[in-house]
């Protein structure tokens, strides 16, 4: 895949103070993505706070982290990639340690009612989080690549799948590693992905940069995608972090069923594939309305 979007960012973005929440939900499923700007404005400062304090908990504990299959996890939960030759350090943050657990200001945003409606006019009534949250921090000048790639390559779903949101904690562009998205991608199904240096991603030459639709934007705008969009983004060639925080939902009957961080550990999963089911201790919070017993 190599033409470029005929997409822009005008035909899928809309503003908080102009919402049409039913509008918004024909965007995401026309286009597998929705820009929302200024949605998680009220919760950015409060947020970038916490996510300062967390990575620097995290660099001091760096010399206490341990090796695993996707780099290396220090005792607060954060994630370190090898850094880019020539850096201050040779390990640099991807995951760090700031979630629904770690910090009120990310679990406030979670519950945030424009986004809830947004999801519920998606997903339907009945609505959960899915995971603990997330918080991706691309570190100064080199801070990895996270090549394209669709996320239910990590946790494909039963049904839909999860609606993320990524939310910009600083004015994201170009330089400081804006999100890709690649419009209409998620109707494509589930993509073979490869190993790569940021973990599962698409085959460059198939799916390069130049097919994905860049998106700018303010700290606090918010980027909606499906679980299948394909989306990735740069380096941050900036002098200054980039973090983004990940919020997540699904409908509440929905569960794993193939999940893995590598071609070897996915391919394992993808045997039991059929015998998966929603297990009682996966049932994230509930958003909007009600989980009847199953049984």
């Amino acid at each position: 895949m190599t033409h470029e979007p005929t997409i822009t960012v005008e035909d899928i973005e809309m503003s908080v103070d102009a919402l049409d929440v039913q509008k918004a939900a024909d965007i995401f499923t026309n286009h597998g993505c929705l820009v929302v700007r200024g949605l998680m404005a009220p919760y950015v400062d409060a947020i970038h706070q916490d996510i300062e304090a967390a990575a620097a908990e995290s660099i001091s504990l760096l010399d206490k982290a341990e090796r695993i299959v996707e780099g290396w996890r220090t005792p607060n939960g954060t994630l370190f990639l090898p850094a880019p030759e020539g850096y201050a350090r040779d390990k640099q943050i991807m995951v760090l340690a700031v979630n629904y657990q770690t910090s009120a200001a990310f679990f406030r945003a979670a519950f945030d009612e424009t986004a809830v409606n947004i999801v519920a006019a998606i997903l339907g009534p009945n609505v959960e989080l899915f995971g603990n949250g997330q918080c991706l921090y691309k570190e100064p000048v080199g801070g990895h690549p996270k090549h394209l790639h669709q996320d239910s390559a990590y946790f494909e779903h039963r049904y839909e799948g999860p609606v993320g949101i990524l939310n910009y904690v600083v004015d994201t562009g170009l330089v400081n590693g804006a999100l890709h998205v690649v419009p209409g991608s998620h109707r494509l199904g589930q993509l073979r992905h490869i190993d790569t240096f940021s973990h599962l991603g698409l085959e460059e030459d198939e799916w390069p940069w130049e097919s994905a639709l860049p998106v700018c934007g303010k700290a606090g705008d918010s980027i909606f995608f499906n679980v299948k969009t394909v989306h990735g983004s740069k380096q941050n060639m900036s002098d200054k972090p980039r973090p983004v925080f990940i919020n997540r939902y699904r409908r509440t009957d929905d569960y794993v069923v193939v999940g893995g961080t590598t071609t070897a550990n996915r391919a394992e999963a993808e045997k039991r594939a059929a015998e998966a089911k929603k297990a009682s201790g996966d049932k994230g919070l509930m958003l909007r309305g009600f989980r009847p017993y199953e049984g």
